[in-house]
């Protein structure tokens, strides 16, 4: 494979690799400096898969490994939360339109699952992996993926039942005055 057909390939999944990105830091300027730092180990990989259909899975192999090699690298979880706090610190606009709302609820509920929910449910859901190529990612059967995604699954579900939603606190001003 030639440097310009990675190029392409890398071009062609960017939007999903930076979106699985961003599910594995829960932080923007994270994911893209870990896309930064997958494309240059792309480049500079002494073996890169010939066949297309191998490229992909390669490629989002490369992003959660170093994504992982970061984890490792800070020690703690604490230290992950901290470094990953910006999804928290999100301030809802006063006025928002139902599928902003839908969209901030999910984010939310996708930070609250663990690691290996959040982690297969960003391989399958966000970037379009099918469960064996999530499977070969994540280094694990296929049948634990189908289990992890379902059990995902059911927690999400949870998460945005109406059960748990709580009303946001009324911005200043907004209120009625009667």
């Amino acid at each position: 494979m030639t440097e310009e057909d990675l190029k392409a390939h890398i071009l062609a999944d960017r939007d999903a690799m930076y979106g699985y990105a961003v599910t594995l830091t829960r932080d923007r300027e994270l994911a893209a400096d870990l896309m930064q730092d997958c494309v240059v180990r792309a480049f500079s990989a002494r073996s890169i898969p010939m066949h297309a259909t191998a490229l992909r899975p390669w490629m989002f192999s490369i992003l959660r490994n170093l994504w992982l090699d970061r984890l490792r690298a800070l020690k703690t979880v604490r230290l992950h939360r901290e470094a990953t706090h910006d999804l928290d610190a999100c301030e809802a606009p006063i006025s928002m339109e139902t599928v902003v709302v839908n969209v901030l609820a999910v984010r939310q509920a996708m930070q609250l699952l663990s690691d290996e929910h959040r982690d297969v449910l960003g391989l399958v859901d966000i970037a379009g992996f099918s469960y064996k190529e999530a499977a070969d990612i994540l280094s694990v059967p296929h049948g634990t993926v189908m289990s992890r995604v379902s059990r995902a699954r059911m927690a999400m579900c949870e998460l945005l039942s109406d059960d748990r939603v709580k009303q946001l606190p009324m911005a200043a001003g907004s209120e009625s005055r009667g």
